[in-house]
């Protein structure tokens, strides 16, 4: 659990406090912490005088905000069915295999998280995944091993199209 009180307050004092601002704070709180507790949704609903079921309700629809602990990389399987159709299935399989979970679940360690996600905007390169906000595209579980060890190992990762990571 984190304190979120006065990370609220400079969200607001930076987004504004109209319902509008409702997306740009809680991607804020994500961004810093994460995941967005209940303390902190409730912090918001109180800081923007909205309801905190709303903010619940925000929170919940979009899958990149998420409400539960994740590791330190999320890695986000696109689950369309294009993905689906060009390998998807193996790609998680794999994924499994190598961090000994299964998808919605984190690592003991609390450095990998595997979640579905709706489209990333990757299916002309399908199957596509992002680790936190870097895409991988035309994988095979060959790659995935690849790319995950690489994190295993706390390398710089280099994404699909060029994007880096440092340790």
């Amino acid at each position: 659990m984190y304190q979120v009180g006065n990370l609220v307050k400079e969200l607001s004092d930076k987004h504004g406090r109209a319902r509008e601002s409702l997306m740009p704070i809680l991607q804020g709180i994500v961004e810093k912490h994460n995941y967005l507790t209940d303390e902190a949704m409730v912090e918001v609903a109180r800081e923007l005088d909205i309801s905190a079921a709303e903010v619940y309700g925000t929170a919940s629809f979009y899958t990149f905000l998420d409400t539960s602990v994740r590791g330190k990389y999320v890695i986000r399987v696109c689950k369309t069915i294009t993905c689906s159709m060009k390998g998807k299935a193996e790609i998680i399989q794999t994924l499994e295999d190598m961090l000994k979970i299964k998808v919605g679940e984190t690592t003991s360690d609390k450095m990998f998280s595997i979640v579905e996600t709706n489209c990333i905007g990757w299916c002309h390169k399908a199957p596509a995944i992002l680790i936190n906000e870097i895409p991988y595209t035309e994988l095979t579980p060959e790659k995935v091993v690849e790319v995950i060890k690489g994190y295993m190992q706390k390398k710089i990762i280099t994404g699909t199209h060029g994007e880096k990571r440092a340790k």
